[in-house]
């Protein structure tokens, strides 16, 4: 018995001295897993370990993959999902396990989506499918999932017409986001080619989605929709307009969007073409931001109307060179940006009273080439 209670007690002291075990108590660590495009230095996806309370970084492990640009993880945050955003040939979806005690990703497998382009990915709660919008092919992929996280070949992929006023941008259908309705029961893929956003019904059986009722949203021409998100109360829906640099406003309930506002996200001349590419929610649902590239580069911040959803500018923050996303910690303390160009992850600290951003040069992560995608997973 004395034994025992020497070893369990020699046992706790280790527990305590090794770092890993002791951050493993500390609620503010997060893994934090950055997808990027490998044309340059960078090799697939990267694992860091991020503190939400002081924004300190730690590099983990990498995993090599082609193109893995967006992410998408699953509900129990045993999988990672990524598209490989190539060409027709190429263009798959990879599936890979998450090991939590090593912060490394296992490749399973992958599977093609029968289509050109993907760049966008998400996945059910119940881990059913996964749908990727493919921008290049103009077309959402469906693939099966497996008990043990596995893809399955593509079973149905949905195919679009049209075009808009921009020649150049809007010559054909190009899907660019694939976003599930907070309870799961639609899925709404906005078309930054035609200026539409569809809508999808979630079914429970093979191919899991069909076409919605309405089967499209028309938005204003020219707006080029890119990313959508909704607020946490999950009554008001922001969708971020690339071309047009606008964010369209909508209220939402039982499966429809109404849209109640246009607001500019991106308020210069757009000389070259306005790029506005991504845009979040902050977990306390007092803001929305919204980021803009081509020769804006920066982060509009906006106050949320409580009782509405509507949008009013609080403020703006420069970032980096092509801000294509960014993520909001859990604890809404910080906001990373992503900036492929400028081949760096910033770190701004938010204001919780006013939403501002204040950057900490000393957290910035400069060790990963053309960042593109950032996603946290519980440590």
């Amino acid at each position: 018995m004395i034994k025992m209670k020497i070893l369990f007690a020699m046992f706790s002291m280790l527990m305590f001295m090794n770092p890993v075990f002791a951050q493993r108590d500390n609620k503010n660590q997060f893994y934090m897993l950055v997808g990027t495009y490998t044309a340059g230095g960078s090799t697939g996806i990267y694992v860091f370990r991020f503190d939400t309370e002081t924004g300190a970084s730690e590099y983990v492990s990498e995993v090599k993959a082609l193109n893995p640009t967006y992410l998408a993880i699953s509900a129990d945050e045993r999988f990672v999902y990524s598209v490989g955003e190539n060409s027709e040939k190429k263009a798959v979806v990879y599936a890979f396990s998450f090991d939590k005690q090593t912060g490394r990703l296992n490749l399973l497998n992958m599977e093609p989506i029968n289509s050109s382009g993907a760049c966008y990915v998400s996945t059910d709660r119940l881990a059913r499918f996964v749908v990727t919008a493919n921008y290049a092919g103009g077309t959402a992929s469906v693939l099966p999932l497996a008990a043990d996280g596995t893809l399955q070949p593509v079973v149905k992929v949905f195919e679009f017409e049209g075009s808009g006023p921009d020649v150049r941008r809007q010559d054909k259908p190009r899907l660019h986001c694939a976003f599930f309705s907070p309870d799961q029961r639609y899925l709404f893929a906005p078309d930054l080619g035609t200026d539409k956003l569809h809508k999808f019904a979630v079914s429970g059986t093979t191919p899991f989605l069909t076409i919605g009722a309405p089967e499209a949203y028309s938005l204003e021409p020219g707006s080029g929709p890119r990313h959508l998100t909704f607020h946490p109360n999950g009554k008001f829906a922001y969708l971020i307009n690339e071309l047009s640099g606008k964010v369209t406003v909508f209220h939402y309930a039982d499966g429809h969007l109404e849209p109640v506002q246009y607001i500019a996200s991106d308020t210069t001349s757009g000389e070259g073409g306005k790029g506005s590419a991504d845009i979040h929610v902050s977990p306390d649902g007092r803001f929305l931001y919204a980021s803009n590239r081509a020769n804006t580069n920066n982060i509009t911040i906006f106050r949320i109307n409580a009782t509405d959803g509507k949008l009013t500018v609080a403020g703006f923050q420069p970032t980096g060179l092509h801000p294509r996303n960014f993520v909001i910690t859990p604890n809404g303390k910080f906001l990373l940006a992503a900036n492929r160009d400028s081949n760096s992850i910033q770190v701004f600290e938010i204001d919780k009273e006013t939403g501002l951003l204040k950057e900490d040069t000393t957290k910035q992560i400069n060790s990963v080439d053309k960042p593109v995608c950032l996603k946290f997973v519980n440590y």
